[in-house]
């Protein structure tokens, strides 16, 4: 078989893993898009396996928000202003990231999946203020938070061309109360941005292999619908599958990192 085709299958391929990974247990399947785009769709190089993730991140997240904005789950006012400073740490992230050695970016991303995957091992807790909203009067002490908040995880999210869902629930949470269900639909506004930004700015390098995010959003569209089936019929045993896929995570996180690591201290021209 021609080796375009079989990049091209892999990529479907691995867009359904992350879409599958989504649909089940609701979150952290992204991080594992970089990973499968260098590893195993053998994309050219680690900042260009960024870029092409950062685009199939935004696509994925605004395919959610608009089930979640379809709820009214989003809390608008929120979800935009710390989008609007996450979006400016983006920026600034992406561009550090890029002028970063790609083995040193994947040993670090390797860490980074060790932390998102212990994480995902911890319940989550909702705020206990269902009326939360950012409003003239309540923006003299939320503002602050939401703003400082979201430039903190935007500046981690364009680094690593992540969406950051993991640090931005917990970030709106934190700075608003909100309950966990509205603080996911208002943290894919982010998610959404943010891997926007970050693609445009791996775009404008000529990082971003488009025909292959094209490939990996359509797997990840199907495996979405797949992933959301097999946890409606798996009802109650959520918290099964999150420690199931938290523990691919970590063990993911441990590959990426030694063979990241190893590539880094390896001798020039060896």
């Amino acid at each position: 078989m021609d080796a375009s085709l079989i990049q091209d299958a892999l990529a479907v391929a691995s867009g359904s893993v992350v879409g599958f990974s989504l649909g089940l247990v609701g979150g952290g399947g992204s991080i594992l898009a970089v990973p499968l785009l260098f590893y195993v769709v053998r994309v050219g190089s680690p900042h260009e396996a960024i870029g092409t993730g950062a685009v199939a991140v935004a696509a994925s997240a605004a395919f959610g928000l608009v089930g979640h904005a379809r709820a009214r789950t989003v809390k608008w006012p929120c979800a935009v202003a710390f989008a609007v400073a996450g979006i400016v740490g983006t920026i600034i992230g992406a561009a550090v990231g890029k002028a970063v050695d790609g083995q040193k970016l994947l040993a670090l991303f390797g860490l980074l999946m060790l932390v998102v995957g212990a994480l995902m091992t911890r319940r989550r807790r909702g705020g206990s203020n269902p009326d939360a909203r950012l409003s003239l009067e309540t923006a003299p002490k939320l503002l602050p938070l939401l703003a400082a908040t979201g430039l903190v995880v935007g500046l981690a999210s364009g680094f690593f061309g992540i969406g950051g869902g993991f640090l931005i629930v917990p970030g709106l949470i934190g700075a608003t109360a909100m309950p966990i269900v509205n603080a996911i639909g208002s943290s894919l506004v982010s998610v959404t941005f943010f891997g926007m930004t970050t693609a445009a700015s791996y775009a404008v390098s000529g990082l971003v292999n488009w025909w292959i995010a094209g490939l990996f959003i359509l797997g990840g569209l199907a495996g979405s619908v797949s992933g959301t089936y097999l946890a409606r019929r798996l009802a109650g045993r959520g918290r099964v599958l999150t420690l199931v896929f938290a523990t691919i995570v970590i063990a993911a996180g441990f590959y990426v990192s030694l063979k990241g690591f190893s590539a880094w201290m390896a001798p020039s021209g060896s």
